[in-house]
């Protein structure tokens, strides 16, 4: 639980961003700040973040060669052109009236994070855990002050929001990257480019096809709505995933790199009873937590969020945390294993499952019912996978 306060306080500083950006911008520029993320993330899912996976299970860990991160910083650049190019086209489909604008925050948010989180993952492999804590407890400081500084100077823009927070990404990758280079090693790399892409290649088809997964339906509320429903469904998202993500992804992030390792040394036997022990821990811990927020929904929303979102926000939360719960739940146990024995592949299957689920429901549900059709459809996709 090394990684519990660094998850913690990127959290919060996310959930203060939220309670801070939706008093300053109104909704329709906070929904197109949403969709700056989700197309984002998207693209980083389909295009770079496979890469990273790829280096925890060959490039070892402890000690780094330099060749391990040459070769990969090479593959890492041509990953990141193709991604602004694909980005740049999506933004003129998701936002044609502002789609200039709109591609400027996603391309730059894809530079950075691929910096900052490339970064992080070699302080991964270099079992740095501290310093990776702080790390991240630093990225969460930074994006969390400069888009605020930024926006009571420049206009009150989703732009000047998501430029700001892309400036905190890229200063604490920068220092990341200047932290983990002085434990680099002299050598070449320990993997080839073919074994780099034989692994990131299912990686990379998992997530294409997990296209419904990947917060599709807020691009499906924009196309049936307007970023003003992508608002009300994306801050009920934040409040009611938080404190469950705090408990679940500070374990799976931390337990991925130890469940590796414990399989390459000690067999499949030893790491399914450390996944054992885990899965049960992240039961105990999430569902009181999801429970909480199922109960205090609307005390939650009339505190925290601006007068315009309430009695909009309320229903969302059963069904989003329920969603969350089991996300956790899958990334934790099923992708561990899968990754464990290096068959990715396999992940293909669930993740279609989910991702046609999530559309389907998304297609029937979101034009009768908006935000709450959106949240049925999460959840629904994330029982299937």
């Amino acid at each position: 639980m090394i990684y519990g306060p660094a998850i913690l306080f990127t959290r919060i500083s996310a959930l203060l961003l939220l309670i801070v950006v939706t008093r300053l911008i109104n909704q329709e520029e906070y929904g197109l700040l949403t969709l700056v993320v989700t197309v984002g993330e998207m693209t980083d899912a389909a295009v770079t973040n496979w890469l990273r996976v790829a280096l925890l299970r060959l490039g070892g860990t402890g000690e780094i060669s330099r060749g391990n991160l040459v070769l990969a910083g090479k593959v890492m650049f041509g990953t990141t052109m193709l991604a602004l190019v694909i980005a740049a086209v999506a933004s003129a489909f998701v936002v044609p009236g502002r789609w200039v604008e709109f591609a400027i925050a996603v391309c730059t948010y894809l530079v950075v994070s691929t910096i900052g989180r490339f970064a992080l993952t070699v302080l991964q492999m270099q079992q740095r855990h501290s310093t990776y804590s702080l790390l991240e407890c630093l990225r969460g400081l930074l994006q969390l002050a400069f888009p605020i500084v930024a926006i009571t100077i420049f206009p009150k823009t989703f732009l000047v929001v998501s430029l700001g927070t892309s400036a905190g990404m890229l200063t604490a990758g920068v220092i990341a990257f200047a932290v983990a280079s002085r434990h680099v090693t002299a050598g070449p790399a320990r993997f080839t480019a073919h074994e780099l892409f034989a692994l990131g290649i299912p990686l990379v088809a998992v997530a294409l096809v997990g296209f419904g997964m990947n917060s599709s339906e807020r691009l499906f509320l924009n196309a049936f709505h307007d970023a003003t429903a992508v608002a009300i469904f994306a801050a009920a998202y934040v409040l009611a995933r938080q404190p469950i993500d705090i408990v679940g992804h500070a374990i799976n992030v931390g337990i991925f790199p130890e469940v590796m390792s414990r399989f390459d040394e000690e067999g499949p036997a030893a790491s399914g009873e450390l996944l054992s022990q885990v899965m049960a821990l992240m039961m105990q811990l999430c569902l009181p937590v999801a429970a909480m927020l199922i109960a205090l929904s609307g005390e939650i929303t009339q505190l925290l969020l601006p007068q315009s979102y309430h009695g909009r926000t309320g229903l969302l939360f059963p069904a989003i945390a329920f969603a969350v719960v089991c996300a956790n739940l899958t990334s934790v146990v099923y992708g561990a294993v899968i990754h464990a024995h290096k068959r990715p592949w396999l992940l293909i299957v669930a993740t279609l499952l989910g991702s046609v689920g999530t559309i389907s429901l998304s297609v029937v549900l979101i034009p009768r019912l908006a935000e709450l059709g959106a949240a049925i459809a999460l959840a629904g996709g994330a029982v299937m996978a």
